[in-house]
């Protein structure tokens, strides 16, 4: 299954901003795999005093940015799993804002950071080589609008990338 498989009819055109960050021929599965490592690799290369920078006020770390990436994989991979296995209960969507502060990511170390994200992404891998491409297929209903499975994990990987850049573009 790759990122050409996608309809436009299976998700909100909000979330075409981190789809289209995806290389049409982005297999799904594999992605998770390589993302994994290219994720790992961009935030080792971060300086240690760069971590906690911000830059402006009123916006994250890069720790922060980094726990929202394993955040928000939870909640799209819970989406995931929920419409995957058919569930046509609506899902309600987060305030990502809010996630921030109690996580006290700034508290915790990189190693730490990059542990937590290497545990919860190879159990997403875990999750996906468990579906089948029909599964993934299905459509839910994902903070008021039409959502597959696979979109919801296709969208985290373009996540990724869309963060990367704002840390490439802002923070360093």
């Amino acid at each position: 299954m790759t990122k050409s498989d996608l309809n436009p009819s299976e998700f909100d055109m909000y979330y075409l901003r981190y789809i289209d960050k995806l290389s049409n021929k982005t297999k799904l599965r594999r992605g998770f795999e390589t993302g994994k490592d290219t994720l790992i690799d961009f935030f080792e290369t971060i300086p240690n005093e760069k971590l906690s920078h911000r830059y402006q006020p009123d916006k994250w770390s890069i720790k922060e940015v980094l726990q929202h990436l394993i955040d928000t994989e939870r909640i799209f991979m819970y989406r995931c799993f929920r419409i995957a296995r058919r569930d046509a209960t609506a899902l309600s969507g987060f305030d990502q804002d809010t996630y921030v502060g109690p996580s006290g990511a700034d508290d915790k170390s990189m190693e730490d950071l990059l542990n937590e994200f290497t545990m919860n992404r190879n159990n997403s891998i875990s999750l996906l080589n468990g579906l089948t491409d029909e599964n993934l297929s299905f459509i839910g209903n994902s903070s008021g609008c039409d959502m597959s499975a696979r979109v919801a994990a296709f969208t985290i990987l373009g996540h990724d990338i869309w963060h990367m850049e704002v840390i490439q573009k802002n923070y360093l």
